[in-house]
């Protein structure tokens, strides 16, 4: 395979190499040398805007302005007349003409703000720009600005809220606890939903691999990149993007382009910001000083004095965090860089929870020659965390699992020899203070991201560009817990687990544009794509371990395992483009994927896409009919396919044998899950349209999408019988569908010299079912207790166990004594069952009761400047979904004990034991999760040149996460112990709530 490989990485580079020099012959034939030179600066304020693209319409050739708004690039032409289009993020394109009169033709450009973006130049294909104007599907972007001074440490925690359609859920308040993002909901249900993630051209792997069990606090790798090296993110969603990026986008693109140089003298870059990390709430719990005496007798009411505890005060404490940076650019007109170096320390919630950050990163860029460009990128990222595990899901261990399951009767601090007492009376559990006080976990990762790309003008109507990137990192965890413990290991335990992760992608594209007439242009591109991935993983855990020993291999092996994995995908597209009259556009492309975890027959898939793009409001008669009221009207459409290729694990289509010994003979023993060889990808289908519409001399914007997607071929695990020697075998045997709507309003009501007030509010709304399960059956989700089901008619994810007998009226149906009872009947044909006194017979019953998936979600955000004051207010809101507070039904048990509604037994303000009753009908802890929140609020004031070689100072105090509008009686309802996982959502379990934090900081710009 890896021979294969190789020669997939040559082929790419002979043709590139043909296309760069046997065409080279050609560049420019006989023309004469022009230098177009000029500044280009924002109309409203008359500062120069720098990094904007200046480029002949209908060419390759142009630049970008430097820091201080200008610019300038030789070009080989006829003479004649031309016509120089000017761009940037947030601003109208112009269009101005020009002659060439003499050897220097200098063009001084001012552009006005675009509140819809549609001028915007986005990238649609690893290296290939174009018009946001022309495109038929959505597409987001989130600027610099946007995704620094905000309070939050990574690059998905940053984008939360500024997305239509992206719904950014953070699993986990611990220091590098992952993000979830969902672009228009889940399209598998074995595979992975998260888009995919580029950087520079680079495919990055957002693994969350958890080395050892840490209670859902796994990181995702995206934690690794600096929102300061971030120029701008562009969100693609739809399967009409994903017929150009290939099925791994399946579930949308998610592009990150980092900062450039740019020509002109150095300029450098340092800001510090200190950061103060707390608790947002307690959760209540039982402050009753009293004890039963017979715990297990209902009808023994007696009681005695004891003292409560708060054992919340044991593992919670406020975290402090750094946070430096540091970065210069510059450059010539042939030669640019960008080098950047990073550090932060930020301290978690949970007492000595801590991740640690260094960074560097360099971009460099060489003009070799007038039609070549080599660009390079590295970026290394050394990572540390020193992790408390909560546990509560693969293990019983932790602090937050202490918590959960102690008698907060017992002083958890230890006695004067400095043993700590059991806390949990009834089942082995952990004294919480003890685990975050002699516990220690950690995880480090040293990771590489690095790139080479060529782009290539090879005529001014032809480019090239290629670009080879490759990701690699070492996660290594390790867990300790010493002996003479309280947990269930009390003769230690000790776990080190590694992973080494490599990938690299190989593009290559070609794009001709030319005019077919004065009305008619057209782009052709081609592109060709080889990408392959590997990881090594090896573990070792034990227990027995000897005194002050913290090594696995010195105690009992309990298990050891090693594994290993390689992928390889590919692909080719072609796409075409016209357009007409800048006003009406046509696309429409063909890709063929491919990926070596599916059958050699089934594995080679082909892919279409259509869209279609019409700028109506230039149209004189638009103009002259609604033109005072409506500036711009473009209305989108588009229709796309693609697969899904996250489904498989590199080896899942084969039956697994695994080592075993039979009377002593070493053999081979086939897993429970039967292989299939002719097993295929997941295919997907989507239709949107929609319309983007500007108002008031563009003083108002409004975006709106509707989208369908179906998903067939959907992989599902089939039973099967018994006799076939095997329990299941996963199969395309369903199907899924998401529909949904994206808004997007953006607004200036003030805009003056000295003032200014905008305003962007986004509303999403998705529904997701699962359209077809083999058989009409249903099966629970791994890692979910059997709460999370996957059902016909159902929406992904929804909870289904046992719930309340119910009277004719709705009221609970009660026992003799007084207590609820769990609905019970014919597990077969679901009909309820009762007795002679109407009192409930039968099996327990379960049904849907509960839906962890948002009816809808949306952000109002408010930005305001005064002079130099910045005030920046975000509110994000998730409606319509549910949570199981898997918490709350330990602590209401008399059994731990530790919960309000306990401490209000004991009060005699409920009956004795309600919350044991209550413990299987799960009806009773599925809770509304609905929320808003005060996601950002920052305030800053910028300093301008107040010293002579320096240009700017700016002051900023940031509050993120300060407050939430919910009714959840848990510690925050935007959490997830499961982790990232696709299906099992809604899932509170010994988590880590996320903290609000407080921010303030210094950036120095000379």
């Amino acid at each position: 395979m890896k021979k294969e490989i190789l020669m997939k990485g040559k082929l790419h580079i002979k043709l590139l190499t043909f296309a760069l020099f046997a065409i080279s012959t050609i560049v420019y034939g006989q023309t004469n040398p022009y230098v177009f030179k000029g500044n280009v600066t924002d109309n409203a304020t008359e500062q120069p805007i720098a990094g904007a693209s200046v480029f002949i319409e209908n060419t390759n050739v142009g630049s970008v302005t430097d820091f201080d708004g200008n610019y300038s690039f030789a070009a080989s032409l006829k003479a004649g007349d031309y016509t120089i289009v000017v761009s940037y993020l947030g601003f109208s394109t112009k269009k101005v003409k020009v002659t060439t009169s003499g050897d220097v033709i200098e063009t001084n450009v001012s552009l006005n703000e675009d509140l819809l973006s549609l001028d915007e130049v986005v990238i649609t294909g690893n290296t290939v720009g174009v018009n946001k104007r022309t495109l038929g599907n959505a597409i987001s972007t989130v600027s610099a600005e946007d995704l620094v001074n905000n309070g939050a440490t990574s690059v998905d925690q940053a984008i939360s809220g500024k997305i239509t359609g992206a719904l950014v859920q953070q699993n986990s308040g611990d220091p590098a606890g992952g993000i979830s993002i969902r672009l228009r909901g889940p399209s598998t249900v074995l595979g992975n939903s998260d888009p995919l993630y580029i950087v520079d051209g680079i495919i990055i792997s957002n693994s969350s691999a958890e080395l050892v069990d840490l209670g859902g606090n796994t990181q995702n790798r995206l934690a690794d990149i600096n929102p300061n090296d971030v120029e701008r993110i562009e969100i693609i969603k739809g399967a009409a993007a994903a017929a150009i990026y290939g099925s791994r986008a399946s579930n949308g693109v998610v592009q990150i382009f980092t900062k450039k140089g740019k020509s002109g003298d150095p300029r450098f870059s340092f800001s510090t910001n200190v950061k103060v990390n707390e608790l947002r709430k307690k959760i209540d719990y039982n402050t009753t000083e009293l004890a039963w005496v017979n715990a297990g007798d209902r009808n023994n009411l007696e009681t005695v004095p004891v003292e409560r505890y708060d054992l919340q005060e044991s593992f919670f404490g406020t975290g402090y965090g750094t946070e430096n940076y540091f970065s210069v650019s510059g450059g010539t007109d042939k030669t640019t860089y960008y080098l950047s170096a990073s550090q932060l320390d930020n301290e978690g919630i949970i007492v000595n929870s801590d991740f640690k950050r260094i960074g560097f990163k360099a971009n460099i860029s060489q003009k070799a020659f007038d039609w070549l460009t080599i660009k390079g990128g590295f970026n290394y990222i050394r990572s540390n965390s020193d992790d408390i595990p909560n546990g509560g899901i693969s293990n019983p261990y932790g602090a937050i699992t202490g918590f959960l399951f102690s008698q907060n009767s017992v002083n958890p601090n230890p006695d004067e020899s400095g043993v700590y007492p059991v806390t949990s009376l009834l089942v082995p559990r952990t004294n919480p203070l003890e685990a975050v006080n002699r516990f220690k976990f950690g995880q480090k990762t040293n990771r590489f991201i690095t790139s080479i790309a060529l782009d290539a003008n090879i005529t001014e109507k032809l480019s090239a560009s290629y670009t080879l990137g490759i990701d690699y990192y070492n996660q290594s965890a390790t867990a300790f817990i010493p002996i003479k413990n309280t947990s269930p290991n009390p003769n230690g335990y000790a776990r080190r687990s590694d992973i080494n992760n490599f990938q690299y992608n190989s593009d290559l594209n070609l794009s001709y544009k030319t005019a077919l007439s004065k009305v008619i242009n057209s782009t052709t591109t081609l592109g060709g794509s080889w990408q392959y991935e590997e990881f090594d993983r090896i573990g070792i855990t034990a227990d027995g371990l000897p005194p002050i020993v913290e090594t696995a291999e010195s105690g009992s092996i309990l298990a050891q395992g090693e594994s290993r994995s390689q992928i390889s995908y590919w692909g080719s597209f072609v796409q075409q483009s016209f357009s007409y009259k800048d006003k009406l556009y046509v696309n429409g492309a063909v890709r063929m994927d491919g990926a070596s975890t599916f059958g050699k027959d089934e594995r080679n898939q082909l892919y279409a896409k259509a869209s279609l793009s019409y700028i109506m409001s230039e149209e004189d008669y638009w103009i002259n009919t609604f033109g005072d009221t409506f500036n711009v009207f473009k209305i989108r459409g588009s229709w796309g396919q693609a697969g899904n290729l996250t489904a498989l694990s590199a080896f899942q289509r084969f039956t697994v044998l695994s080592p075993g010994a039979i009377n002593g003979s070493t053999s081979l023993i086939p897993s429970t899950q039967q292989g299939d060889l002719n097993i295929a990808p997941e295919r997907q289908e989507e239709i949107e349209f929609g319309f983007d519409a500007g108002f008031l001399s563009n003083r108002l914007g409004l975006e709106f999408t509707y989208y369908k997607q179906r998903v067939s071929e959907l992989l599902l695990p089939r039973e099967l019988s018994p006799s076939t020697g095997f329990s299941s075998r996963i199969e395309n045997i369903g199907n899924l569908e998401n529909e949904g709507i994206e808004i997007l309003l953006r607004g200036t009501p003030i805009k003056t010299p000295s003032f200014s007030w905008d305003v962007t509010a986004t509303y999403s709304r998705n529904e997701n079912v699962v359209t077809k399960v083999a058989g009409g059956g249903q099966f629970a989700l791994g890692g979910s207790f059997s709460t999370n089901y996957v059902i016909e008619g159902e929406a992904l994810g929804v909870f289904y166990r046992q719930y309340y007998a119910r009277n004719p009226d709705g009221t609970l149906l009660l026992d003799a004594n007084g207590y609820p009872q769990t609905e019970k009947g014919n597990t077969s044909t679901g009909e309820i069952g009762r007795d002679g006194n109407g009192q409930p017979v039968g099996s327990a019953l379960s049904k849907v009761i509960g839906d962890p998936n948002p009816e809808w979600f949306g952000s109002l955000i408010n930005e305001f400047a005064f002079k130099d004051f910045e005030l920046r207010i975000q509110f994000d809101a998730v409606q319509g979904y549910d949570i199981f507070n898997w918490n709350r039904r330990l602590m209401d048990n008399r059994l731990f004990g530790g919960g309000y509604n306990y401490g209000q037994e004991l009060a005699g303000n409920r009956l004795k034991n309600l919350g044991q009753a209550q413990a299987n009908i799960f009806e009773e802890f599925v809770e509304d999760a609905s929320f808003v929140k005060l996601r950002e609020l920052a305030i800053s004031y910028n300093l301008r040149s107040p010293f002579k070689n320096i240009n700017n100072i700016e002051i900023s105090l940031v509050g993120r996460n300060l407050v939430s509008w919910d009714s959840y009686s848990g510690w925050d309802p935007e959490i997830n112990t499961a982790g990232q996982s696709n299906g099992v959502r809604g899932f509170d379990f010994a988590g880590v709530p996320i903290p609000k934090t407080y921010q303030l900081g210094i950036n120095v710009s000379f």
